[in-house]
């Protein structure tokens, strides 16, 4: 059982380290530095085996919150009450000593709560079977790849018998196959009945393994209750947080992670709609939308080509066309113009949260403007399908008659009367 009562976090921030110093004169009438509450009035309550996840924007406080439920972080008011043992999966890094083995490093964190050795060298073969680790378990922590510390952290957590187990992001550093074993251990430790909660941006996650979501904003509970639910006013926020960056300026900044090009014509605008032509930030798998990109042109541009690249959340090329390869002839075009270009597909994508990367450019492929990843948009769908793409496979499927109908037909069966010949 889980109870956390008005927590709050209070963050007292300085311009420089110098000014919490300058700060301590008693003759000084004016703070140097700005409260920041990290937290604010946090109350909610998790029942033995419940598993509840906290979704909600970078910064809106889910890992501080992690913290303070775990005993890493005191909070500023409020309080939390736990029954049973905690294990917790936070942020990379959290825990491990890197200078001692991953084998050391288990043994260190049964310790610390509170298992006897012999219990962890029972769970031990346990861990490493999980983790999948090999020699890497008697090798220092710090030689580890971040995909490897994950595993042996999870593998451990999950190990330890825990009662209440907390894990934050972590699991997005992690391949696709461990990933998809950690999901089949989230839904086995919620049938023992072990109380879970767990931070994900993977909203399909979310839907999939959650009694109850908590939509967290700007340190406060906005929502929570049926994950279905709270997901949809998550959405409901990116679109509107969306739909006024898109108004923001008559040449909006697009928040690109990488840009770059000779600036021949420029990207202004990239928008995601639905069937209807309405801006949105979640679709539905199978749903017709479009992708619009709108470009001005600085200098004489002759025969342009304009493409677009959906990757999903680790960066793998999902799906990528552009005008070239759909033989569309964009002209000619003099400084001032604009172009608007319109991609329309059906969107056939499993459930996973996914990027647009955009560009303008010459025949030859050289770059007017590129944009990465300036649009990130959810799928969702009732259906769970492996892998990226849902293609609807129909299944026709038949009774064929046994291998033992045929052999007592043709005679040849244990049963059908012929003797073996006699020998000698």
């Amino acid at each position: 059982m889980l109870l956390v009562q008005n927590v709050s976090k209070l963050y007292r921030l300085y311009k420089t380290p110098f000014d919490r110093i300058r700060e301590l004169n008693p003759f000084r009438k004016t703070p140097l530095h700005q409260d920041f509450w990290a937290l604010r009035d946090i109350s909610f309550s998790v029942e033995k085996g419940e598993v509840v996840s906290l979704v909600g924007p970078n910064g809106c406080g889910k890992s501080t919150l992690l913290q303070v439920i775990s005993g890493i972080l005191r909070p500023t008011t409020g309080r939390v009450v736990t029954r049973g043992r905690i294990a917790a999966l936070l942020e990379l890094g959290a825990g491990f000593n890197p200078e001692f083995t991953g084998r050391e490093n288990v043994f260190i964190n049964g310790e610390i709560m509170g298992i006897k050795r012999a219990d962890m060298e029972r769970n031990l073969p346990l861990i490493e079977a999980f983790a999948e680790i090999g020699a890497f378990i008697d090798r220092p922590v710090k030689e580890y790849s971040s995909g490897m510390y994950v595993r042996l952290a999870f593998s451990t957590a999950i190990n330890v018998n825990p009662d209440i187990l907390i894990v934050d992001e972590a699991l997005a550093v992690g391949d696709a196959v461990f990933a998809n074993r950690c999901i089949r251990k989230f839904e086995e430790l919620r049938e023992k009945g072990i109380t879970v909660l767990f931070v994900s941006h993977d909203l399909g996650l979310v839907k999939q393994l959650s009694h109850r979501a908590i939509f967290l904003l700007n340190g406060r509970i906005e929502a929570q209750g049926e994950p279905k639910h709270v997901i949809d006013k998550y959405i409901g926020l990116v679109l509107e947080r969306q739909k006024a960056f898109n108004h923001a300026a008559e040449h909006p900044r697009l928040p690109a992670s990488n840009r770059h090009g000779d600036r021949t014509s420029e990207i202004l605008d990239v928008m995601l709609l639905d069937d209807h032509g309405r801006p949105c930030a979640a679709v539905s798998s199978g749903e017709r939308i479009t992708i619009r990109v709108r470009a001005v042109f600085n200098q004489p541009g002759a025969k342009p080509m304009v493409g677009i690249l959906i990757r999903n959340r680790i960066g793998m090329d999902i799906y990528g066309t552009n005008t070239k390869i759909e033989r569309i002839d964009l002209g000619e075009f003099e400084p001032g113009e604009e172009l608007e270009v319109d991609f329309t597909f059906d969107c056939w994508l499993t459930p996973h949260q996914y990027t647009v990367t955009v560009a303008t450019q010459y025949l030859d492929g050289s770059s007017h403007d590129w944009l990465d990843d300036v649009i990130t948009f959810d799928v969702f769908s009732p259906r769970q399908a492996a892998g990226v793409t849902d293609l609807r496979a129909q299944i026709d499927w038949r009774k064929n008659e046994s291998h033992r109908a045929i052999l007592e037909t043709h005679g040849s069966g244990p049963h059908s009367g012929s003797a073996p010949p006699r020998t000698g």
